[in-house]
């Protein structure tokens, strides 16, 4: 009996330690098998939103970031252009070869007109009288300054000014003396513009009134 009694204790025991092995083998198995299965899950789904997430609000930011500067940039380039412009035209005198000539009827008998235009690309400026020669086939005759007052005149990229030459219509019913070609110095420059003229004068032996010219900027 008691040797019966043994061997049955053995078999239960026996018996408890295999359900308890099998126990455990489940349940490192399941532990194992849904772990890794739940952080693949969570990585998958981290990259793929924060990734796109990501890159959307880094084009944004960059797009507008660089947007702004360049037109805070573009402003200040500009603004900075026009004091070195206006610099520059304060000290700058008009050069013949930077002025374009052309002539016109004065207000009243006895006026040329002569136009000049600024054909820089910057502001200059114009002060005093022009010299002027009348050309004839008799020989040369140089007007004189007028008594009117020499303004300043500031001449954008584009402008016109003028200046009026004054002279004795010929009402003589002679011939008189006809000038065919003015020769234009603008003031304050050494180089001069030949234009095409028909200015006639009368001959007399008093010599009569003389030729005449008004500093730039005056007259209409």
């Amino acid at each position: 009996m008691r040797v019966q009694k043994i061997s049955l204790l053995a078999v239960a025991v026996a018996a408890g330690l295999s359900l308890t092995a099998c126990g455990g083998s489940d349940n490192n198995s399941g532990g194992d098998s849904s772990a890794p299965s739940s952080a693949a899950s969570d990585t998958s789904g981290t990259q793929g939103s924060g990734g796109s997430t990501g890159s959307t609000g880094a084009t944004g930011s960059t797009g507008s970031g660089a947007s702004g500067s360049t037109g805070q940039n573009g402003g200040q380039s500009s603004s900075a252009h026009g004091p070195t412009g206006s610099g520059r035209a304060s000290g700058a005198g008009c050069t013949t070869a930077h002025l374009s000539f052309s002539t016109s009827g004065g207000m009243g008998e006895g006026e040329l007109i002569v136009n000049m235009k600024n054909t820089g690309s910057a502001n200059c400026t114009l002060h005093g009288f022009p010299g002027v020669d009348l050309k004839g086939k008799d020989g040369t005759v140089s007007a004189s300054r007028s008594k009117l007052t020499a303004p300043t005149v500031t001449l954008q990229p584009g402008a016109e000014t003028r200046f009026t030459l004054h002279y004795p219509p010929n009402n003589s019913g002679g011939s008189g003396e006809t000038f065919t070609q003015l020769v234009v110095t603008p003031p304050n420059e050494t180089h001069s513009t030949t234009l095409n003229a028909g200015i006639n004068v009368p001959v007399t032996e008093s010599g009569g009134p003389g030729i005449t010219v008004d500093p730039v900027g005056t007259g209409k």
